[in-house]
């Protein structure tokens, strides 16, 4: 995918009324602090667009970029921080049901987990909600660089079977630090994109 351009368009809050769009829409959840704003920015290309913070919980909208005015990748907030009110966990929540529940235009879920760990029962749970919903999540195993290349296959192994993943299910191994896997994940998303029309010849 050639990124000519990309813009944050839209920006929702729990209050917000989650927007209509005419165009396709690719989700990524993942809980808070496992690398999704630095993973969306290695996506396109840019340094700062999703913002990126050593503090968790810093998304916590429902964040929409238009690239190349083609498809919208949707930055839903980071689950299961611990520093924050159950009130508040139940209202982030909500809002990720919501969109994940409401969004006609939604074709594909991936989901992020930290490659070096098992996942969490957040995780498990996200990953259970999504496939109860229709959905057939793409993994991200983030984090990638910061293990050892001889530990991926094992890491990949301990994720599927941490999240008991359908036969079949991608997992794609990740850094946004050298934009290994970049690539892989773009090519999942082109696989959901309309065919380009054909050109027609004045």
């Amino acid at each position: 995918m050639i990124i000519r351009q990309v813009s944050l368009e839209t920006v929702c809050g729990i209050t917000s009324i989650l927007p209509v769009t005419d165009k396709i829409e690719i989700a990524f959840a993942g809980k808070s602090n496992v690398g999704k704003s630095s993973m969306i920015n290695a996506l396109m290309n840019r340094k700062a667009l999703a913002r990126t913070s050593s503090q968790p919980g810093k998304t916590q909208t429902v964040n929409f970029y238009n690239v190349n005015d083609q498809v919208y990748l949707v930055d839903l907030p980071g689950y299961g921080y611990a520093k924050v009110s159950q009130a508040e966990k139940e209202k982030w929540g909500k809002l990720i049901e919501k969109y994940l529940h409401g969004s006609k235009q939604l074709k594909a879920v991936f989901l992020l987990v930290d490659i070096r760990h098992e996942p969490g029962a957040n995780d498990k749970m996200m990953y259970d909600w999504m496939v109860y919903h229709g959905f057939d999540p793409i993994i991200i195993a983030t984090k990638l660089d910061k293990i050892k290349r001889s530990q991926i296959q094992k890491q990949v192994k301990l994720v599927k079977t941490g999240l008991q993943a359908k036969e079949g299910t991608i997992v794609i191994p990740f850094s946004a630090e050298t934009k290994q896997g970049r690539d892989e994940i773009w090519s999942v998303i082109e696989k959901f994109l309309p065919e380009p029309e054909p050109e027609t010849v004045q």
